[in-house]
């Protein structure tokens, strides 16, 4: 609901302000309570839904008796023509306390006198929740289409680097190399997680409060089933003290939003740091970058930078609402008005974010050399604690041993596959001739083809699992 109280049942508009309520009150409300209360610059959004809500809702009450089929007919028509003077440009009034005055208001224009019959049996409290969960679902949407050309993006460019090498890093040290393919589509599998909460979230807002009234149900025999059938709602609410109070697909979108998010602040963050003059990984396009007005050299990755300042503000609305949340009774409170400017906070800004980035990683230039350069041969020290291992070596015992060798590498100032091959041999028995073959970048990639690793055959196997992923969202 987005206006100072409930109407319960049919409302004639008060004389000349067209409002919904007022008839009990003997003045009309301070200027100031109208201008903290009005929200039609927020939820003026929702008028497709609120139209096409109210035009289900007119074949509801022909079906219960309201309307004639001849009435009916006339709201349904005036609501349409409505619909057109809305994507025409119409703007509120100031007597408009949110959309669905507006929209009453119209109506009255273009449909005489069957049009103060509509709100019977109907509260704002199930209209505003109704239109609010249409809005959502369609956001849901286009959200999922966003997240899918991001991964497209990512997708291509993992498909250039299959044969390319780069560190993978713990703790932002140097851990172990893997194929670039690898590392971009550990970005790939997060947003695919995000586009499954999607879904969730979608489901989540498919449920119809329409016909739940204030907070008691409808007193008049509207059929929910045909409203639910009209609406594309997947199903009813069970409960009308919970259906007009409900906001938990608002909390739950929201929470996709912001991890969805947190996953893009960590692909910038990724790409920042490759970016930078120390790595070198990566040249940022033309297009997506920016200069310095004092340096001229300058090439900036704000894209990404304001990817990653995006993470805080979502989180931010995703704290809000559930704030607003836990400290509500059942039913409906007005605090709930303020649901929308989180939500559709939240919202707009993902569907600035994704695109830019998918544009972004597109243009993106990887340095091969330039991360094959930085793989290090310490970063083979694990595989050489494998050789022992299985030479007949318990890993705790090849650890230390090569341990103590990476340790006489660093005091050496030499890498670890420098050092002498008698002085490897040294550290441990087991280690034969062909003891210097595992410490290759060939050979550290090649040993990793269980499902989900960085080998060669494990990489071509997940390049097809993510194209299968694709294929399927699209459908």
């Amino acid at each position: 609901m987005n206006s100072p109280a409930s109407s319960e049942s049919s409302a004639t508009p008060s004389e000349g302000t067209h409002k919904l309520w007022g008839g009990r009150f003997a003045s009309g409300p301070h200027p100031l309570l109208t201008a903290v209360n009005r929200s039609i610059g927020t939820d003026f959004r929702l008028w497709p839904h609120d139209v096409r809500l109210s035009r289900a809702w007119a074949l509801a009450l022909r079906d219960a008796g309201v309307f004639s089929a001849e009435e009916c007919d006339a709201v349904r028509a005036g609501l349409d023509r409505v619909g057109e003077r809305l994507a025409a440009g119409e703007t509120p009034v100031d007597t408009d306390e949110d959309i669905h005055t507006m929209i009453d208001r119209l109506l009255h224009e273009e449909a005489g006198a069957p049009a103060s019959r509509l709100h019977t049996g109907r509260s704002r409290n199930d209209q505003v929740a109704t239109a609010t969960r249409l809005w959502t679902m369609q956001a849901c949407t286009m959200l999922d289409a966003a997240i899918g050309e991001l991964q497209q993006s990512l997708y291509a460019q993992a498909e250039q680097l299959q044969d390319a090498v780069l560190p993978a890093y713990t703790h932002l040290q140097r851990a172990q190399p893997v194929s670039g393919a690898h590392w971009l589509l550990s970005h790939f599998w997060a947003l695919d997680r995000d586009r499954g909460r999607l879904a969730a979230a979608s489901l989540g807002a498919g449920v119809m409060p329409l016909g739940s009234g204030a907070i008691a149900g409808s007193a008049f025999p509207v059929s929910r089933e045909l409203l639910r059938s009209e609406l594309g709602f997947h199903t009813i609410s069970q409960n009308s003290i919970d259906a007009t109070g409900d906001r938990d697909f608002v909390a739950e979108t929201l929470f996709t939003c912001a991890l969805t998010a947190a996953h893009c602040s960590r692909l910038a963050e990724d790409l920042i740091v490759y970016g930078s003059s120390e790595f070198g990984f990566v040249k940022f396009g033309d297009r997506f970058s920016t200069g310095s007005s004092m340096m001229p050299q300058k090439r900036n990755p704000d894209v990404f930078e304001l990817a990653r300042g995006s993470g805080g503000r979502l989180l931010g609305d995703l704290v809000s609402m559930l704030a607003t949340l836990k400290g509500l009774p059942s039913g409906y409170s007005k605090d709930l008005q303020d649901d929308k400017r989180a939500l559709f906070n939240a919202v707009d800004m993902l569907l600035l974010v994704l695109p830019a980035m998918a544009g972004a990683i597109a243009e993106l230039q990887f340095n091969r050399e330039r991360m094959r350069a930085a793989v290090t041969g310490a970063m083979m020290a694990t595989d050489l604690a494998d050789y022992l291992v299985r030479k007949g070596a318990s890993f705790r015992e090849a650890h230390g041993a090569v341990g103590r060798l990476v340790r006489e590498s660093e005091d050496a100032n030499v890498e670890l596959n420098e050092l002498p091959l008698s002085q490897v041999r040294a550290a441990h028995p087991l280690f034969g001739e062909d003891v210097m073959d595992a410490l290759s970048i060939e050979a550290s990639l090649a040993v990793r083809n269980v499902e989900g690793g960085t080998g060669r055959d494990a990489v071509t196997q997940q390049l097809q699992h993510a194209q299968n992923r694709m294929h399927r969202s699209a459908q």
